[in-house]
């Protein structure tokens, strides 16, 4: 067949394939390319090989049936139109494979022309839709042009992220690739000016008083937390360690059956690491005072050692807030999926408790992990697969069941994170001893170079009220999606960072931080 006249591809299912033989050859001859399969499986594995436009899907089949099929089918292409074929006329039946998401179902047997009739009908329906979501993008991105050409706010800042990641999901569900290099280049547009923007307010907000200032992690238990506890409302604190705000949104669904959702943002502190951002949530300070006065909780030196007094820090908060709370609030940190089948088990024992706070890794663990595993790498090759597999782990985790169990006991969750990850791209050279902190998102030491366009540079990091190692101690936090490298085998490690997740910078997606409060209904 010319594939200039093909009108779609096709990939069809059933069992009996054969016998369907006058069916397809009608459908070839009508300009369309079929490709057939007998079973689930092989469904499965074309469907990743190949692009298809629509998939005809029998519901008997031996192995995987038709609706195991589907829901598979669905979690990795999930914007791919299917149309289930099937002997069943049960009521039952098509209401869950329509709760599944299919586009038609025919009831056999079928005739060829209803085949046909099915097929064209949800082809134009997808073209039709994907054009006016095409012509709703143009004129938003035409909207958000003409404001970032304008002086924006904290809060419309986060408010042009939120806008930029639900664009960027809505886009991924049509399975609309067309629009990506218009979304990619109007992302990095807005990161240089967020950058431009941070750079010249973020100095200013570190020493303002909080009420003065964008809500920065220091006063996040005091802005969000603090008037719930003093009403005297039980609060499960949920920090999900290195988790962005696409990836919030993709969980928001799962949990909109049980609970009404307020979702507002802040900001991270820069650099955009554990260290100092986490330790700022729970001790409510900035880097600088976490050292002054708590020099024996707080190091920056210490691999492995940087988040161990977490549960001490936000004692020591609530007490500044004139929080008195008994019992003190129950800290738990979840490392492995043991620890979190754990607090699992122990959480009906500690109800009796106001505040419970829990930091769960998984998340920036995945990050930290698909750096050096080719196998991740594969399963996770770009935003999309890395938002599904977040999802995919949360719906199926002791953590899922642990938050609905927590709202039936009478607790408002709120749910945070830290910092984000931004997948770094573009790789900068810069110069520093051997001394330098090892990030390459951002580099603290002495003697430090670096291209001032790739990197907001510090002639001393107390300016950000970042307590330095020596009295010569310069700072450079990598901006956009750049990310650090020494002259010394350049190649060797660009190859082995590029496209990888990392945070310490400065960019939207490491900065902006989701926070939601979860009601039960």
């Amino acid at each position: 067949m010319n594939t200039q006249t093909i009108r779609g591809r096709v990939l069809w299912a059933d069992d009996e394939i054969d016998l369907l033989k006058p069916h397809v050859l009608f459908l070839q001859q009508r300009g369309f390319d079929v490709t057939t399969a007998t079973n689930g499986d092989d469904v499965l594995s074309l469907a990743r090989q190949e692009a298809f436009d629509i998939v005809l899907l029998d519901e008997m089949m031996p192995g995987k049936d038709g609706l195991e099929t589907l829901s598979l089918l669905k979690g990795f292409l999930p914007a791919l139109p299917v149309i289930m074929i099937t002997k069943n006329e049960e009521e039952s039946l098509m209401e869950e494979a329509i709760g599944s998401q299919i586009a038609d179902y025919l009831t056999k047997p079928v005739n060829p022309s209803q085949i046909l009739s099915a097929i064209m009908k949800n082809l134009e329906k997808h073209r039709i839709s994907q054009n006016r979501m095409g012509e709703r993008y143009i004129q938003s991105l035409n909207e958000m042009s003409a404001r970032l050409g304008g002086e924006l706010t904290p809060a419309q800042w986060i408010d042009v992220h939120h806008q930029l990641t639900q664009w960027e999901l809505e886009l991924n569900d049509a399975g609309e690739t067309s629009l990506d290099e218009m979304l990619v280049q109007q992302k990095q547009e807005a990161n240089a000016l967020f950058s431009r923007f941070v750079t010249q307010h973020y100095e200013r907000w570190t020493k303002s008083p909080s009420d003065e200032r964008p809500t920065l992690s220091p006063d996040v238990l005091g802005r969000f937390v603090k008037p719930q506890l003093l009403n005297g409302q039980k609060i499960l604190f949920l920090v999900l360690d290195g988790m962005r705000w696409d990836q919030w949104l993709t969980l928001e669904s799962l949990l909109f059956p049980d609970f009404k959702i307020n979702r507002a943002g802040y900001f991270s502190l820069l650099p955009t690491t554990t260290e100092f951002s986490r330790n700022a949530l729970f001790s409510g300070l900035f880097p600088d005072d976490m050292a002054k006065f708590h020099s024996d909780w707080f190091q920056t030196n210490e691999e492995g050692g940087l988040n161990q007094h977490e549960r001490e820090f936000l004692v020591e908060q609530l007490h500044r807030l004139g929080l008195d709370i008994k019992p003190e609030p129950k800290y738990a940190k979840v490392v492995s999926a043991q620890d979190g089948q754990q607090v699992a088990k122990q959480f009906s024992s500690w109800t009796s408790h106001q505040l419970i706070a829990l930091v769960v890794n998984q998340v920036d663990i995945l990050a930290h992990q698909r750096t050096t595993s080719s196998l991740l790498q594969d399963l996770l090759p770009n935003e999309a697969s890395y938002r599904q597999v977040v999802r995919t782990w949360f719906e199926n985790s002791w953590l899922f069941n642990l938050i609905k169990e927590a709202g039936r006991n009478g607790y408002r969750i709120m749910v945070t994170s830290d910092h984000g990850t931004i997948r770094v791209k573009r790789p900068t050279q810069i110069m520093a001893d051997r001394e330098a902190t090892s990030n390459i998102r951002f580099k603290q030491g002495r003697n430090l170079k670096v291209n001032p366009r790739d990197a907001w540079f510090i002639n001393d990091p107390l300016r950000l009220r970042i307590p330095s190692n020596t009295s010569s101690d310069t700072l450079a936090i990598a901006l956009s999606d750049f990310y650090f490298l020494y002259p010394t085998n350049y190649r060797k490690y660009q190859n082995r960072y590029l496209d990888t997740y990392q945070h310490g910078g400065l960019s939207m997606a490491e900065m902006i931080v989701p926070f939601a409060t979860l009601e039960p209904k």
